[in-house]
């Protein structure tokens, strides 16, 4: 049995009653905690008409619209190899993401490292409420607004770049929250950035598992997994390597300067150059089109004004994080993406956090 939803007990009651039933409690097959932010399903024209119709694919697991999605309300703590969701906690750092993938498998059918396209889902909410969630940016305190501050676990005072400048889970005001209250999601923009599954580079070519089948728990979302598919200027998904798809080029010849979206790769990495710039100003190379696939899962930016960076390296195999990290600065938010990284990569600022769908 991996997660019990309707049995009532005291934790669940209590936490149900104090976020008027958006947060619950979920137990794993261990019968471990994570408390849950529930995430109704919504339709992208409610978000925006000019990102087309019908249910995001958040909301879409194997062919099927699910009513809800549940994401964990912190960023993961692990116990016993376990990824709880939980308040007060260190957010676990230095995971990779292959651990970090199997920390949340490891608590049963159902529950999942959160997906690109349930980030994104929250992300465009947020925007289309008018509200982007602030967090720790700066060392323990927002960036901007530095009289918001979190409780740091390593000792020092807010603003102050020593130590690994984490605040513990959900310490911050409201407005580090998804909604801009106590019931919404923690710490989607800084602190730590987040591993999600279901999107990777190889090579520049942007590749996705469709929907959000990367929900289900065992899917197989390995580097040689059939599974992957790559995108088309018109959204259609086709086997990785098929001619004109969409990739991201740089605009330097070393591979660095800005992340262009293309159907080619002309200016590749090194290995170690990486393109960078604010997401909102991504443009599209000469004659090639962003469909709206592109920008339900953020992959291009739908709206100017949408906060957070994007990177990306585009050589090798490179798998994603999103939000940002305590020392980001402006460069956080949660539109984010960060497109650099391998699968065995870790630091200080690089975490997780679990997901269910029933």
């Amino acid at each position: 049995m991996g997660v019990t939803i309707s049995t009532p007990d005291a934790l669940r009651q209590s936490v149900e009653a104090a976020s008027g039933g958006v947060n619950t409690v979920l137990y794993d097959a261990k019968g471990y905690p994570s408390i849950m932010c529930v995430v109704p399903r919504f339709n992208v024209e409610d978000i925006d008409p000019g990102l087309g119709s019908g249910v995001h694919p958040a909301f879409v697991v194997g062919g099927v619209q699910k009513s809800e999605i549940f994401i964990g309300k912190f960023q993961a703590v692990l116990h016993d190899d376990h990824a709880l969701s939980l308040p007060g906690q260190d957010p676990q750092a230095n995971i990779n993401f292959t651990a970090s993938d199997a920390a949340c498998a490891i608590k049963g059918p159902g529950w999942h490292m959160m997906t690109n396209a349930e980030f994104v889902a929250v992300a465009l909410w947020c925007w289309k409420n008018g509200f982007q969630p602030r967090g720790n940016t700066n060392w323990g305190r927002h960036h901007d607004q530095t009289y918001e501050v979190g409780r740091r676990t390593d000792g020092h005072a807010p603003g102050v770049s020593e130590g690994h400048g984490r605040v513990l889970t959900g310490s911050g005001p409201v407005s580090w929250f998804h909604d801009n209250s106590p019931a919404g999601i923690a710490d989607l923009c800084g602190n730590v950035w987040e591993w999600v599954r279901g999107l990777r580079l190889v090579d520049g070519e942007i590749q996705i598992i469709p929907d959000n089948n990367a929900a289900v728990t065992d899917i197989d979302h390995s580097p040689g997994s059939d599974l992957w598919r790559a995108i088309l200027q018109d959204g259609t998904l086709v086997n990785p390597g098929t001619a004109n798809t969409l990739k991201y080029d740089a605009s330097n010849a070393n591979g660095s300067g800005n992340p262009i979206l293309s159907t080619s790769v002309t200016n590749q990495s090194d290995g170690d150059t990486s393109t960078s710039q604010p997401f909102s100003a991504m443009a599209t190379a000469s004659g090639v089109s962003a469909p709206n696939l592109a920008k339900l899962l953020g992959l291009f930016p739908h709206d100017g004004d949408v906060e957070g960076r994007h990177y990306a390296r585009n050589v090798g195999e490179r798998v994603p994080l999103r939000g940002g990290g305590r020392a980001d600065g402006a460069y956080a938010g949660a539109f984010a993406l960060h497109l650099s990284n391998e699968r065995s990569s870790v630091s200080t600022a690089v975490g997780i956090r679990p997901a269910f769908v029933l």
